[in-house]
């Protein structure tokens, strides 16, 4: 077989995963990525990485609880909406408990938001969030 015909098939990973490192959340997230749904082996996946953060949110991509607006992804809990940009959240989980420096160390809305986009599960709104957060 030759050499082309090889790198044609073989995945293209992300440059920081070269060495053969990929995280947990990584691996969730190219089984959903190849799923297109959230699978048993998924759910399984996210759980073992992500405890009762994980459980939360899957239930919440389950209820339809991820919104994307014109400027954020919102993600609404039981008492507030917690604004996720660039995988940051704006809950004080993130704020306090999580380590930045770790990047399995997710709050439960940065993964429902995570999963919600790669199981195309996004409820979106043609309508700007800082304007619909005036009025909650």
């Amino acid at each position: 077989m030759c050499l082309a015909a090889v790198a044609a098939t073989e995945p293209v990973l992300p440059s920081d995963a070269e060495d053969g490192a990929v995280n947990a959340v990584e691996t969730w997230e190219r089984t959903l990525e190849a799923d297109g749904e959230l699978t048993s082996d998924a759910v399984e996946q996210i759980i073992d990485t992500h405890d009762d953060r994980g459980v939360r949110a899957i239930e919440a991509v389950s209820e339809e609880r991820v919104k994307q607006y014109r400027d954020f992804t919102v993600v609404v809990g039981h008492s507030e909406e917690y604004v996720i940009e660039d995988d940051g959240c704006s809950c004080e989980d993130s704020r306090y408990n999580l380590d930045p420096e770790d990047p399995t160390a997710l709050c439960w809305h940065v993964i429902a938001a995570k999963i919600a986009r790669r199981i195309d599960a996004v409820d979106h709104h043609d309508m700007w969030y800082s304007e619909v957060r005036e009025f909650l």
